[in-house]
């Protein structure tokens, strides 16, 4: 695995095409109750004509991250171009370089105002509205993220937007058999089948975003030809807590301090148990997003390195960018 400079990805000069899988760390309280943390895909040459339309990118778009919610609009995917995604803004020049709860809420709800009514509208009394629709902008602020692109081309990709906009669109989210690893699965795998599998061993066959992460990661290393790069989107900086190691189900029970007595004592009492539980969290201490992702000399994206970068774009680096039409 070589990383190219990870600014490629995000430069309005970037010819070449790209599928990023994103492994998103968890935050919060549900994100201490769950460590997996999330997982979305993001597209180069695929951009959002609405929330839920896709269609391919005009010169200078960014192209867009797309994932499965639980609980927005009773959508099953929703597309958000990237730099929303990221910071909650249109332009670039923005991007806070550090930002508390109130500013974050006033980004969000000013960005959702103007492009999300359709997925999240205003509460009955015009504030507002509660809910899960927050994941979908200003996903920077709450937490870090790790990239993993690999190549596509343009027929993969014009495929791939006939078939999500020719199929309906409604919540099929199921926290433990369709969940966004899951889906990230399938869109990886409609590129490149079998790229992108369960582990029945560290996850007990949940697909999980690290697990995702992680096969598409070997499944890189067998075809070196998919040119296999790494970045790592930092948190904003600020009052907003940290976000914390993204984690597999097993090493999740492990290291929980409710379970991890419990299953210590099984094990005593079950070598053969025990036996699968070490094995179990070999396998998801092998595979470390914190330092895959920013290995090999991988660039960590501060928000305003790449405020500056989306403003002016430096020629030489787009000049490197290839877009082939084959991996």
């Amino acid at each position: 695995m070589h990383t190219r400079f990870a600014l490629l990805l995000l430069s309005a000069a970037v010819a070449r095409a790209d599928i990023t899988l994103l492994l998103e760390e968890p935050y919060g309280m549900f994100g201490g109750m769950n460590p997996t943390g999330h997982s979305a895909i993001y597209l180069s040459r695929v951009c959002a004509e609405t929330p839920v339309t896709l269609r391919r990118c005009n010169p200078g778009e960014l192209g867009a991250v797309i994932s499965r919610y639980h609980r927005v609009g009773g959508y099953d995917w929703i597309a958000i171009p990237l730099l929303p995604y990221l910071y909650a803004v249109d332009d670039a020049a923005e991007v806070p370089t550090s930002a508390s709860y109130p500013q974050v809420a006033e980004l969000r709800d000013r960005y959702r105002r103007a492009h999300l009514e359709d997925v999240a509208p205003d509460a009955p009394d015009g504030a507002t509205p509660e809910g899960d629709w927050t994941q979908l902008v200003g996903e920077a602020y709450d937490r870090t993220l790790y990239g993993f692109t690999i190549k596509t081309t343009a027929a993969q990709d014009d495929a791939l937007i006939q078939r999500l906009n020719s199929r309906t669109n409604r919540v099929r989210f199921h926290l433990l058999f369709n969940n966004c690893a899951d889906f990230v699965r399938h869109i990886v795998d409609f590129y490149y089948p079998r790229a992108v599998h369960r582990n029945f061993t560290a996850d007990v066959g949940i697909m999980t975003p690290k697990q995702a992460a992680k096969s598409l990661v070997h499944y890189s290393k067998k075809h070196p030809a998919l040119d296999l790069s790494t970045f790592v989107i930092a948190q904003v900086p600020g009052s907003i807590p940290r976000s914390g190691p993204v984690r597999g189900v097993v090493e999740s029970l492990i290291k929980s301090k409710r379970y991890a007595v419990p299953l210590v004592s099984l094990a005593v009492l079950h070598p053969a148990l025990g036996g699968g539980l070490a094995y179990a969290v070999v396998e998801g201490l092998g595979f470390d997003p914190r330092h895959e992702a920013s290995a090999d000399g991988a660039v960590s994206l501060e928000p305003s390195a790449l405020a500056a970068e989306l403003e002016n774009p430096d020629p030489a680096r787009a000049r490197v960018a290839d877009d082939s039409g084959s991996p």
